[in-house]
């Protein structure tokens, strides 16, 4: 079954999640909102509908994966029924029918070998992989609760988005572990303060939230206590408020909620960024991720002043059945490894090209350049195409990926940020200060190395991740 992550329907609620995870009430919409029943039929508080509801979702997505495994039983079954030996035709006598079986040993030792098996070491194919329903955990409530709390109804949910939340969240638990005990520590069990918001503030620029979004939230928390006595429950709730504001801003600026290719239209996707920052992973992850969603998808190899790196590109191709488009000849001109690219997806009708640029620092004015020609190139061959130039980000560089992303904006027409290795990093945080010093919006975010383990931005499910994990 095709499960569209361009177009997943999601959306922060009104109130969120509640501090102990727990989806809160919201009576303007059905489903996972109002407090399931209890067997007995009788009301449940907070805790327990949120507990049940998430046993019911856990229960129904157990049925699907059994189901799904008797049919594939059933399948093996009607393989093994359909090569069964023939039997032998009536009305033969013995010694006819022995003739008959010689015969047909005979034709099988002089039939053709099969094609040969694909070497071990080549990459397995990622519809082999699907994710596996593992017990009914803290992992497993916790990602429960996000999805309900978005106003999922329990036969919405899918296996992916949960085997997807538990991996942003596993990918964010560094960050958590060092933003989240320092936040406690603060805001301990007393009404906020003037000096603990001071100590909020060094924790906030400690996780690489950058200065303007700490600004910013900390006025909105001191306008908060001018006002009203906040306790620390609720200060976090208002935390997680802003934090998602100013991760949403350029993202409602940008127009679009969700960057998605355009179906029956051809997408350009460039990928521009440092050497180092996982650029050519990123763009292998993409390509699986548009064709399991049901997108015809092209790959153009242009970095090709990397060593190997069209060889990288191709066994990320092969993993996922996407053509790759590369000139092996050393140092050849990117720009026309594009244009032949274009022109293969003009003639077979695909639908999204990404482009794998050359890694380049953001002071080296000649490769600014070549990038420069790529783009003219894409607008005078494919002008009604749509072109995306998204900036892929090392989330472990902290303030200096930051600055990477505001000169590349400046140099390559930035529309957007795919921010990687979240996995291995304690600095989280720089999503807050690429979208509000930068003013680009998070299209991407990458919690593994995995080629499942990168997945269209969600504010929501991001600051739940990072607080509330």
């Amino acid at each position: 079954m095709v499960y569209d992550w361009f177009n997943r329907t999601s959306g922060a609620p009104d109130q969120g999640v509640a501090d102990n995870g727990a989806p809160e009430p919201n009576p303007s919409q059905d489903g996972p909102q109002a407090d399931p029943p209890s067997p007995s039929g009788e009301p449940v508080d907070g805790d327990a509908a949120a507990l049940e509801w998430a046993k019911q979702a856990y229960a129904r997505l157990k049925a699907q994966q059994e189901a799904a495994k008797q049919d594939v039983a059933k399948q093996e079954e009607a393989k093994v029924e359909q090569v069964a030996a023939p039997v032998a035709p009536q009305g033969l006598s013995l010694l006819e029918q022995a003739a008959a079986q010689r015969v047909e040993r005979q034709q099988a030792i002089a039939a053709p070998e099969p094609a040969q098996s694909p070497p071990a070491d080549r990459p397995p194919n990622p519809t082999a992989t699907e994710p596996e329903l593992g017990a009914f955990d803290d992992t497993f409530t916790w990602s429960a609760e996000v999805l309900a709390a978005q106003g999922k109804r329990i036969d919405q949910v899918s296996l992916e988005e949960i085997d997807w939340l538990s991996r942003l969240r596993q990918g964010l638990e560094k960050t958590r572990q060092g933003f989240v005990t320092q936040l406690l520590e603060n805001l301990g069990d007393d009404p906020l303060t003037p000096e603990v918001l001071d100590d909020l503030e060094g924790t906030l620029l400690r996780a690489d939230v950058g200065v303007k979004a700490t600004d910013q939230v900390l006025e909105a928390l001191r306008k908060r206590l001018n006002e009203e006595v906040v306790d620390p429950s609720e200060g976090i709730r208002f935390l997680k408020e802003q934090l998602r504001g100013i991760l949403d801003q350029p993202i409602q600026a940008s127009a679009h909620a969700l960057l998605a290719p355009q179906r029956d239209r051809l997408n350009v996707w460039l990928m521009v960024g440092v050497n180092g920052v996982g650029k050519t992973t990123t763009l292998g992850k993409l390509a699986n991720l548009a064709v399991r969603s049901g997108y015809s998808c092209l790959i153009a190899a242009a970095d090709t002043f990397r060593a190997a790196a069209v060889q990288q590109v191709q066994v990320w191709g092969d993993r996922s059945d996407v053509p790759v488009i590369a000139n092996p000849s050393a140092n050849a001109d990117p720009a026309a490894v594009v244009f032949d690219a274009i022109g293969a997806a003009k003639a077979k009708g695909t639908e999204l090209v990404l482009v794998d640029t050359a890694g380049r620092l953001q002071t080296k004015h000649n490769l600014m350049e070549e990038l420069a020609k790529v783009r003219r190139i894409i607008d005078r061959l494919a002008p009604d195409a749509v072109v995306e130039s998204l900036l892929v980000l090392d989330a472990s560089q902290g303030q200096n990926g930051l600055r990477q992303a505001m000169a590349f904006a400046k140099a390559a027409g930035l529309t957007g940020v795919v921010l990687t290795k979240l996995d291995g990093s304690a600095r989280g945080g720089v999503a807050l200060a690429v979208a509000s010093e930068a003013g680009l919006p998070i299209r991407f975010v990458g919690a593994g190395e995995g080629i499942r383990d990168l997945r269209p931005f969600n504010s929501f499910e991001f600051v739940e991740a990072l607080l509330g994990g």
